[in-house]
């Protein structure tokens, strides 16, 4: 297999990330099947205002403004993809690497269980379920599979990215 690194500019984006999710994205690269950049990490609230804005966020209480999330995305022949099949192939790899580093996370392809709590399971089958649990619950899903957090402590609630 194939050991990626983080470039500088992934490197720079994690400025400002909470050093527990630092660790796990800087161990993941290392174990992923599939080179991976990161294309955000600490977001300013006028950023988050205008993700919102564009419908490509859902809250003004994003783990991003904290520095708690980070967005992944592979990185295939030079170019950033956005495909599922290789969003599941980070996910694997930050699912394996939370776990080395003992760091629990939450992903955006599966909000309402923690990633690092899915077994062995595809990441495609957890955000299948996933999805199927919203739509059973009368909801729709909201799925950011390149979305990464620590999770946010019990007492202070929960927010999609």
């Amino acid at each position: 297999m194939t050991m990626f690194i983080l470039g500088r500019t992934s490197l720079s984006r994690l400025e400002g990330v909470h050093p527990d999710l630092v660790r796990v994205v800087k161990r993941a690269i290392t174990v992923s099947a599939v080179d991976f950049s990161v294309v955000e990490g600490r977001r300013t609230v006028a950023r988050q205002r205008e993700l919102l804005a564009a419908g490509a966020s859902r809250t003004m209480a994003s783990r991003h403004i904290t520095g708690h999330a980070v967005d992944l995305a592979p990185w295939v022949g030079g170019a950033l993809r956005w495909d599922w099949p290789l969003v599941h192939r980070v996910a694997a790899a930050m699912r394996q690497a939370g776990r080395l580093e003992q760091v629990p996370l939450r992903w955006g392809g599966a909000w309402d269980v923690a990633l690092t709590d899915t077994g062995d399971a595809d990441p495609e089958a957890v955000s299948q379920a996933y999805a199927d649990r919203r739509r059973a619950a009368g909801g729709r899903p909201f799925l950011d599979g390149p979305h990464f957090e620590l999770p946010v402590p019990a007492a202070a609630g929960r927010a999609a990215a």
